[in-house]
């Protein structure tokens, strides 16, 4: 009626005040029927189809779009999440009652929420988006992980004898403390300024045991942003060699550069804030034995000046 030149009977206006009627009921109608559509892979199934509404249809806890040009009913090609498709399915077998689904409400509008939400990309694919540089930082910071974990188990034995030999009388070589009271008691007989010398000695070999690996936590951890700002220069590079050869007009063809250039800097942040705190939390333990070794060595010099200052 729209396109028309001339006025519009009186018939024709019934026809559409009774067709406005029939949507608005149907509008709030959900509907079986038996119909055919085409899935993703390009089979042609005949299935029992569930209309929500007047602009949604799910069928096998799938959703599915009209296409009104050619009137072919077709599997959209990626879905929704699980959540939504468990709903869409618990739908079309129940007989009554009341169950949550999912609609889009833009149907109207040719269903483009549905879509958008349905193109947003995972994490997974957001991850790829990063693509070599990436990867790069994802395995930098997966090897963070591991050291940390390893020195976290290492330390916390180390730390479980050096607490069994604070309770020793005895010397026990299976640990940092006991190795350090084994070269004080093998040298009883020196003075003070040489037992302190020998002690620290005796400290400074256990030292690198210790504290293995925690640096090269703090590497990491200064590196991964510089690989995210890597990834970043590198992005925007190919964001304008797009603009230099397309121009500007269509921003898809610069949403990849755009993507790896913000990908990369969240991955670097990502593997940079934990790596910080796990180096913290390791670092932690290594000086609280590193303590102990320099306070028993202290001891230890004390009373052998007090014994040679009562001897003398």
């Amino acid at each position: 009626m729209a396109s028309n030149t001339r006025l519009p009977r009186l018939e024709e206006i019934e026809h559409l005040w009774f067709e406005m009627q029939r949507e608005m009921i149907e509008a709030g109608k959900i509907v079986r029927f038996p119909g055919e559509y085409i899935r993703a892979d390009g089979e042609k199934v005949t299935a029992e189809l569930v209309r929500i509404g007047v602009f949604n249809l799910v069928s096998e806890g799938r959703y599915l779009s009209l296409d009104p040009r050619e009137n072919i009913v077709s599997e959209l090609p990626r879905q929704p999440g699980s959540a939504l498709r468990s709903a869409a399915a618990s739908l079309q077998d129940i007989d009554g009652g009341y169950t949550k689904v999912g609609i889009d409400p833009t149907g109207p509008s040719g269903g483009g929420l549905l879509k958008a939400l349905i193109d947003t990309p995972t994490l997974v694919e957001k991850w790829h988006q990063g693509r070599e540089i990436g990867y790069i930082i994802t395995a930098v910071g997966v090897l963070a992980g591991i050291i940390a974990l390893w020195r976290f188990f290492v330390l916390s034995g180390i730390s479980r004898k050096v607490n069994s030999q604070l309770k020793s009388e005895t010397a026990n070589e299976n640990n940092p403390l006991g190795r350090v009271l084994a070269v004080a008691e093998g040298n009883r007989g020196l003075d003070a300024e040489s037992m302190e010398l020998k002690l620290h000695e005796a400290i400074l070999r256990e030292r690198p045991r210790i504290e293995f690996g925690i640096n090269f936590l703090k590497i990491i951890a200064m590196v991964a942003p510089l690989g995210g700002l890597l990834g970043t220069v590198t992005g925007m590079i190919v964001v304008f060699q797009q603009i230099t050869i397309f121009g500007a007009g269509d921003p898809k063809m610069m949403a990849g550069g755009i993507s790896q250039a913000l990908v990369t800097t969240v991955l670097g942040l990502i593997v940079a804030i934990p790596t910080v705190l796990m180096h913290t939390w390791v670092n932690g333990y290594a000086q609280r034995i590193l303590h102990i070794l320099e306070e028993q060595s202290l001891g230890i010099v004390a009373e052998n000046a007090e014994r040679s200052s009562g001897a003398a």
